[in-house]
């Protein structure tokens, strides 16, 4: 199926078209009255300096002016350019049945599950596994995992040891 570019349809391209005629057209004025403007000026023996001078500044500003608006129709070609070398994909075009009147739509019918009875047995909990562990949850735990099991209970002998630091002694106990 071939579809229109998109940039036939991009208000932004258009403005961009539009905005570069309107000014080549009005640079194109700005220079051609400039110029015309200064050749009466130079013939006439009593001119004055400001009359000469003015008309080559309005010349100039108008050259800018109709140099930006060639810039923008390059800007344009490229534009256009790039869009006819790129190819889009294809997008799938839904065909909506108009002739249909159903405004509802069916709803999933909810599971029903039979409640337990006492002659079955009940299933085992579920074993939940950190992400980052790779060993099961029903492995037993390491020997060092195992002796620590209470590392959340308080210590109440704490620094009793030489080879521990007391809780209680703050940051000034010597440290061995």
């Amino acid at each position: 199926m071939h579809t229109r570019p998109r940039l036939l349809t991009s208000i932004p391209f258009w403005v961009l078209v539009a905005g570069s005629l309107a000014a080549i057209i009005g640079g194109l004025a700005i220079v051609l009255n400039g110029i015309t403007a200064m050749e009466e000026v130079l013939n006439d023996p009593n001119a004055t300096v400001v009359q000469v001078y003015v008309g080559q500044s309005w010349v100039v500003v108008g050259a800018a002016v109709l140099g930006a608006g060639a810039v923008g129709i390059v800007a344009v070609l490229a534009l256009g350019a790039a869009t006819a070398l790129t190819r889009r994909p294809d997008v799938a075009v839904e065909s909506i049945d108009l002739s249909r009147d159903d405004e509802t739509v069916a709803e999933p019918a909810a599971a029903v599950y039979p409640p337990a009875t006492a002659a079955e047995p009940i299933a085992a909990p579920i074993a939940v596994e950190d992400a980052d562990i790779e060993t099961p949850s029903t492995a037993p735990a390491p020997a060092r995992a195992a002796a620590e099991t209470g590392h959340d209970a308080p210590k109440l002998d704490a620094g009793t040891r030489h080879d521990e630091p007391r809780l209680d002694a703050g940051d000034d106990a010597p440290r061995r």
